[in-house]
């Protein structure tokens, strides 16, 4: 059975994408490994293993397109209007909360921010099938 251990994406500014990560999601820096051309820099926090990997590209100056195949990385938390609220007076502009039922019910309740570089990220309510 495959285990997801990371999601990459490329960045342009290495600070920039590392405190955003941080300060949004509290994802601290767990290993970088430079190389000719290019840095692999991951990210995780204490509640799990999967890592966010970020990929800058020595010399790039211009911004990446996301086109239309890239969605967007998810994560879940037990109070998603504290988040929200905690994420907006850091600066992050997040969406507004919504919520999407289905039979009746409550099936998500989510936002979502940008990193620096554009990404979507879901900030879903631990519920259901998003604990």
């Amino acid at each position: 059975m495959a285990k997801a251990i990371h999601m990459m994406v490329r960045v342009l500014d290495e600070a920039r994408s590392v405190e955003f990560y941080n300060k949004a999601f509290g994802l601290d820096v767990e290993d970088r490994f430079e190389f000719d051309g290019f840095t692999l820099v991951y990210l995780k926090n204490p509640e799990n293993d999967f890592e966010v990997e970020l990929t800058i590209n020595h010399g790039r100056t211009e911004p990446y397109t996301h086109g239309d195949g890239y969605g967007h990385l998810a994560v879940s938390v037990s109070d998603v209007d504290a988040e929200h609220a905690r994420v907006k007076a850091a600066g992050f502009n997040p969406g507004d909360v919504k919520e999407f039922h289905r039979d009746g019910s409550l099936m998500a309740k989510f936002f979502f921010v940008q990193d620096p570089d554009g990404y979507k990220i879901e900030v879903l309510q631990r519920h259901g099938r998003y604990t």
